[in-house]
């Protein structure tokens, strides 16, 4: 398994099939081992991370970790999280001044072939609209506010959260529970996933 993951991640990472759409060129990223037990699927990578190579390696990032109560060691260790976002390359920035949407080309292409992979998975985490919308297809909310404050529903196969770029400081802002309610069992659901005990 490890062999066949390894080989199709070293494909993944040489892919050039958006290429004509990708501002800063293909960069795909993507972190993975048959042992994670935790997966994470965000949208897809920011310029920063895009630059230094390293997913998740931005502000983003850091609120995301602080979110999971993970440090950057544990999080970055593929034996024990998979990253594998929608797309995985930098899209390029929109017109709103935010990125654009993941390629839709991505995560048809590779999704099938990594995460069947992936058979140790007991937590996946959806970022964002665009992985909640792509992974739960019908089963969506509407909004993104809607599926995470209906999180059990997706339990205990998918946790959905939202982005955690500079707008979810003022998502938090309106959304209270998040915070208060929310996170403790985000915490909770990815200690159970990495089978780590209390702290």
């Amino acid at each position: 398994m490890e062999d066949r993951l390894e080989t199709v991640l070293a494909a993944a990472r040489q892919c050039t099939l958006c290429q004509a759409h990708l501002p800063l060129g293909p960069r795909p990223i993507v972190q993975a081992s048959p042992s994670a037990s935790l997966l994470i699927i965000g949208q897809a990578p920011g310029s920063k991370v895009h630059r230094t190579g390293v997913p998740w390696n931005d502000n983003s990032g850091e609120r995301l970790r602080n979110w999971l109560a993970i440090d950057a060691d544990r999080f970055y260790d593929p034996a024990q999280v998979a990253i594998v976002p929608v797309g995985l390359c930098y899209p390029g920035v929109a017109a709103s001044g935010g990125d654009n949407p993941p390629r839709p080309e991505c995560a048809p292409l590779w999704h099938p072939r990594i995460l069947p992979l992936l058979g140790k998975v007991r937590l996946t985490i959806l970022v964002g609209a665009h992985a909640q919308k792509r992974v739960l297809g019908r089963r969506w909310a509407g909004s993104l506010s809607a599926t995470v404050a209906n999180y059990r529903h997706y339990l205990p196969d998918y946790l959905p959260l939202p982005h955690p770029s500079w707008r979810s400081v003022v998502w938090e802002r309106n959304n209270p529970q998040f915070s208060q309610e929310i996170l403790p069992v985000v915490r909770r659901l990815v200690r159970d996933a990495l089978q780590l005990g209390e702290s």
